[in-house]
């Protein structure tokens, strides 16, 4: 059989099926913030909020640090055998949530820190976050390109990334609502019982096993020009474009304040207690659910040039940021999420204009930026535990990184340097 006769549709699904599981995970690991602050950091005092946030933190931090052993295991060992060993490595990361659970539930052991006692348990599923950022980085390393790559008649590569898109934001909606009510039961925070995990996770590990057998099973289409001795000879370093170098800056700011607002703003409704804190999860819901209808209905704007699009959503977030701070009402949060929804093509696209033959090192080095992930929301958090536990006054870090947004998008992004071999 020749590749020309090779049926692209399943391993299209495959990949809309693993975009669809990041989504799920990443946003998965976010909620469990408000139902283990009060489940492990009940005893943790003036640093509740900054170890809360710690958990976010280590799940993005795996980007920056395993992207380089993710992209050597691609080309040592190929992209099918890279997707079986990122789903083999994310049941390792949920097994040590449930044994996280286990160890709270059985002997318990506490250890004191700058005042805060926090149970071993905490450690554990800290540890269980970075492995499943982990599996998260090694997965997206070889979804990306083989949504480009799974030529579907019918398809463009564009379209293809928007379903894969859609369905990854769908799942991000989903997983708030299985956090608080598949698995603690519509339970109010103060009330969660940890040992919950431990049939939902069980079903989740056993469905991942399966996914990673089928893949072993699936025919995944070659893709040209990913060997790295096949590089031409660059002159000068991909940091030399400026509008390159303050895209990692733009990426760094956009994911912070991205994770930043669905993470955080439960904790915020937490905090303010009454009908906000009953309403908390819906609120994620919703704020990722706007994700999924910007991200559904981005290619309807598709033709309007990407730093206006930024422009225009990086002023509309500060509004809204800004109103929610002055009115202390987190709903208005909400809405930031369809605002957020098409800024990461945007910048992408602004980052790599003029980069000829160093665009596809300048997508590996936009990578990088993906950090944000873990720095804005612990900052975000530290700040809430310098103020007392009062979140209102934090989101001017939000407001801060939208503000670089705009300025990337109406100064930065002017490609000053070309690649003009």
């Amino acid at each position: 059989m020749t590749q020309k006769t090779i049926n692209y549709t399943g391993p299209f699904i495959t990949m809309v099926i693993l975009m669809s599981l990041v989504g799920f995970l990443t946003v998965l690991n976010q909620q469990f913030q408000v139902p283990l602050q009060s489940a492990f950091l009940s005893e943790a005092g003036s640093l509740q909020n900054t170890l809360t946030t710690f958990i976010t933190f280590t799940f993005f931090s795996a980007y920056l640090l395993m992207g380089a052993p993710s992209a050597k295991m691609v080309d040592s060992k190929g992209y099918k055998y890279t997707l079986v060993a990122a789903l083999l490595i994310l049941i390792v990361g949920l097994g040590l949530f449930e044994l996280s659970a286990l160890e709270f539930e059985t002997t318990n052991m506490s250890v004191s820190m700058a005042g805060a006692t926090v149970p071993v348990a905490y450690f554990i599923f800290l540890v269980g976050s970075f492995v499943v950022g982990t599996a998260m980085t090694f997965l997206q390393v070889v979804v990306n390109p083989y949504l480009v790559a799974c030529n579907v008649p019918g398809t463009s590569g564009v379209q293809r990334q928007s379903i894969a898109g859609a369905g990854n934001s769908t799942m991000t909606t989903i997983a708030p609502f299985f956090v608080t009510y598949a698995i603690f039961g519509g339970a109010d925070a103060k009330d969660v019982n940890i040992g919950d995990i431990y049939v939902p996770f069980a079903v989740l590990m056993a469905v991942i096993a399966f996914i990673a057998f089928a893949i072993t099973k699936v025919n995944l289409p070659d893709i040209e020009g990913t060997s790295s001795s096949k590089d031409d000879k660059l002159d000068k370093s991909v940091w030399s474009f400026p509008q390159l170098r303050m895209g990692v800056i733009a990426i760094f700011f956009y994911v912070g304040v991205e994770v930043a607002v669905g993470a955080n703003i439960n904790l915020y409704a937490k905090s303010l207690g009454g009908t906000f804190a009953d309403q908390a999860a819906t609120m994620a819901a919703l704020y990722w659910g706007g994700m999924l209808i910007g991200r559904v209905f981005g290619s309807f704007v598709s033709k309007v040039p990407g730093n206006i699009q930024l422009a225009i959503t990086s002023i509309g977030a500060i509004v809204l940021v800004a109103v929610s701070m002055v009115t202390a009402n987190p709903w208005i949060l909400v809405g930031a999420g369809l605002f957020h929804s098409i800024m990461w093509p945007a910048i992408f696209s602004l980052a790599i204009e003029g980069l000829g033959r160093y665009t596809s090192k300048a997508s590996g080095a936009l990578m990088l930026g993906v950090v944000g992930g873990a720095v804005l929301p612990l900052l975000q958090g530290v700040m809430a535990d310098y103020l007392g536990g009062d979140w209102t006054l934090t989101w001017i870090i939000v407001i801060v990184s939208e503000v670089y947004l705009l300025y990337y998008a109406l100064v930065g992004s002017k490609p000053k340097v070309r690649d003009n071999n």
